[in-house]
């Protein structure tokens, strides 16, 4: 890889079925600067179509800018060579699965995914609650709630190397119960990325581009982890604990927030270590990210 980009966006994400998510913060680290949280201008929290907005003002104008999504690009396919096995609907590649996620919820508002949850032969293969497990879930059938979920490549490799079992751990998508959940994010991000594609390159499905921006997936804890922050603690909820990560990324530090609450910690935190992180060439190319793997999956920034 040898672009250089100049500024790097990080976009935390949330899937909760309401038109403003509080989950959902912005931050930009612009060349050398500290990294800035961005607000939106008419109110106090985001929506999923402002951010995806904003990503295609990015685009019209030609920002030289890395953006990283904090969501899953995919979902699991090498383990059973199909997103939704016994679906004769399933897709055969990411950007044909956003198309059927954006399809089948284009009458969902504020860009949720609820009617992909509910569509009969979808629901099979997700984990709804305690009470309510589809029948084609899980990565373990004789296992009481058939285990933790089919995971991608990426997940598997993730949880291999992350050597610390407490932070860093992968969850299936098909989970869509605890607070480690990603499965509504991702499907919501899904639907973003499919009325992006074509207006922005998506790593790795896309070539890099001579010039404008560029789309990648990312993972904020493994931010955290490259910011030092401790085992158990990869939530930063106070200034102290902020300005110590931005310190251990070689960062200035960012101005004082209003709140510091986990998801405007960790989109400033992340941005930072995106723009340490781009110019390695090796997280471009990691050697588990095979061929087949990356077309299919994908792959999250930064593991290797």
């Amino acid at each position: 890889m040898n672009r250089n980009f100049s500024s790097f966006a990080c976009i935390d994400w949330s899937g909760q079925n309401v038109t403003r998510p509080k989950g959902l913060a912005l931050a930009i680290a612009s060349d050398a600067a500290a990294p800035q949280l961005i607000k939106p201008q008419e109110h106090k929290y985001w929506s999923r179509e402002d951010l995806r907005d904003w990503m295609r003002e990015q685009a019209a104008i030609n920002s030289d800018m890395l953006i990283g999504l904090d969501l899953s690009f995919a979902l699991p396919f090498a383990d059973k060579n199909a997103y939704f096995p016994q679906w004769s609907n399933s897709p055969s590649d990411p950007k044909s699965l956003w198309a059927l996620v954006d399809t089948i919820c284009t009458n969902d508002v504020h860009l949720s995914a609820a009617s992909f949850l509910n569509h009969p032969e979808a629901a099979r293969h997700f984990r709804h609650s305690k009470e309510c497990i589809g029948d084609l879930f899980g990565d373990n059938p004789k296992a009481q709630n058939r285990g933790l979920g089919r995971l991608r490549q990426v997940e598997k490799h993730q949880r291999i190397t992350a050597h610390e079992p407490s932070r860093g751990q992968s969850a299936s998508c098909f989970n869509l119960i605890g607070a480690a959940q990603v499965g509504k994010s991702s499907l919501t991000g899904m639907r973003v990325l499919h009325q992006l594609d074509g207006v922005i390159p998506i790593w790795p499905f896309d070539p890099i581009p001579q010039s404008g921006p560029m789309i990648i997936e990312i993972y904020t804890s493994v931010a955290a982890k490259a910011a030092g922050v401790k085992k158990g603690f990869s939530k930063i909820r106070d200034k102290a604990s902020l300005e110590a990560a931005l310190k251990n990324l070689n960062s200035p530090i960012s101005k004082i927030l209003t709140n510091y609450d986990d998801h405007s910690t960790d989109a400033i935190i992340t941005a930072a270590w995106m723009r340490n992180a781009a110019s390695n060439r090796q997280l471009w190319s990691p050697n588990a990210m095979k061929s087949e793997i990356a077309s299919q999956e994908g792959w999250t920034f930064g593991v290797i």
